[in-house]
């Protein structure tokens, strides 16, 4: 299984975003890519069916002949926690059909872009966590820092909790959460000394990650 897994410093600072512009800047390159919502939390009727936004945007980036299923191979209702979400509707996170899904879809493309939930360690069960989930996926990891208030703290603590794992950093990509965050290159500045690792790029406030591959540099991804 070749790519790479996408963490955040938090939930709501742009992974789905991220992950849907990598996706569509590494196709640029001639690679089949599939992006992988592992779990989603939160879906509208829409149509006549069920849908999440992250998974809808991911589909819509994608250069392969994927279907809702594929990309969000575990999806739930209510928008909180992937193991809180289970319980509410009386299902359970199982880790070997999540991981059999994820690698199925991978299967079918050069690179996976397997985007995590919430930020690094967020439960799926009592005994399995979303850090667990990147260790049994063994892939390389990109951190989308978002940019606000905390950010430094959260982004190196996070690398420090993926190096403690005995995974990769791979890359990091700063993404303006807060557009009225003073001292921005202060903070891009401690953020490159302290997390020792690539930093793809810094996205403005956008609105469709369409535009975003022009601002990112994904040489660091292709030669990984």
């Amino acid at each position: 299984m070749k790519g790479f897994f996408i963490t955040g410093t938090d939930t709501e600072i742009g992974k789905t975003f991220v992950t849907a512009a990598l996706t569509r800047a590494l196709a640029a390159h001639g690679l089949r890519v599939a992006p992988i919502k592992s779990l989603a939390a939160g879906q509208e009727f829409v149509d006549g069916r069920w849908v999440n936004e992250d998974v809808a945007t991911l589909l819509a980036a994608q250069n392969l002949d994927l279907a809702d299923a594929d990309i969000g191979p575990l999806q739930f209702r209510e928008p909180c926690a992937p193991h809180i979400a289970a319980r509410l509707e009386g299902r359970s996170i199982e880790r070997e059909p999540l991981l059999t899904a994820i690698r199925a879809t991978a299967a079918r493309a050069d690179l996976a872009l397997v985007e995590g939930v919430g930020g690094f360690r967020v439960p799926l069960s009592g005994t399995w966590d979303t850090a667990d989930l990147a260790v049994d996926l063994g892939l390389p990891i990109v951190l989308v820092v978002g940019l606000r208030l905390g950010c430094i703290n959260h982004a190196l603590l996070t690398a420090e909790a993926i190096r403690a794992r005995g995974l990769r950093l791979a890359a990091w990509v700063a993404n303006t959460v807060d557009p009225h965050q003073p001292h921005v290159a202060d903070n891009l500045a401690s953020l490159q000394a302290g997390l020792k690792a690539p930093r793809l790029g810094h996205l403005p406030r956008l609105s469709d990650p369409l535009a975003a591959p022009a601002c990112l540099d994904i040489s660091a991804l292709l030669t990984a």
